[in-house]
């Protein structure tokens, strides 16, 4: 669960210990939609605020562990700078902001958490081609990943926003912060954070 990097081989990607990861979080994403899809909009709120005080808890966590795995200065390996990111910052927009910013938070929220979370699910190439599939941050990354699949499609499920076409903005902006603060630790940091700095690593198993 807590072994080192490169201690024990990797899980790897389409394997089964990957389809039995996804397996468990898609089984748990229905069973929470189950409990939960029948919520009014003052218990979606919470179950919004709840989830996200929990991933920045469990990302601080990784950020920890990752630093003294790796260095301060291998930012790639910790900095919640990435596409799927946008739960951890959208969530707090959603959960603490009011007007605008709740909105964009709100907007991301059913919208890139869907994607991103499903779009990992199917190809995890920054945790199962570095650990094992039962390794703390493999599990981690599912669990994310699987909040973020449940949060979007209970949101949307329950109405608990409308969204409309003129909320693409509200989802660029929080894209394009997010790609400016990763592109200035790029430069800093020789990193590659969004994935904007150099080509995507690709992965062969």
């Amino acid at each position: 669960m807590f072994a080192n990097m490169g201690e024990y081989e990797p899980c790897g990607i389409f394997t089964i210990g990957h389809f039995i990861l996804i397996l468990i979080t898609v089984i748990g994403i229905f069973t929470a939609l189950k409990k939960t899809v029948n919520k009014n909009k003052e218990q979606v709120y919470k179950i919004i605020k709840y989830i996200t005080i929990f991933a920045w808890i469990l990302e601080v966590l990784k950020i920890i562990y990752n630093v003294k795995q790796n260095s301060f200065k291998a930012v790639n390996t910790y900095l919640p700078l990435y596409y799927c990111s946008i739960l951890l910052y959208a969530g707090l927009l959603s959960s603490f902001a009011k007007g605008t910013l709740k909105r964009v938070g709100d907007v991301c929220l059913a919208t890139g958490s869907i994607i991103g979370g499903v779009v990992f699910m199917i190809y995890p190439s920054t945790s199962l081609p570095i650990y094992p599939a039962f390794h703390i941050l493999s599990i981690h990354s599912f669990l994310f990943h699987g909040s973020m699949v449940y949060l979007g499609i209970l949101i949307n499920k329950t109405k608990y926003i409308e969204l409309k076409k003129s909320d693409i903005k509200y989802f660029a902006s929080l894209i394009l912060c997010m790609s400016i603060v990763a592109l200035i630790a790029n430069k800093l940091f020789n990193g590659n954070l969004m994935f904007i700095s150099n080509n995507f690593p690709r992965y062969i198993d």
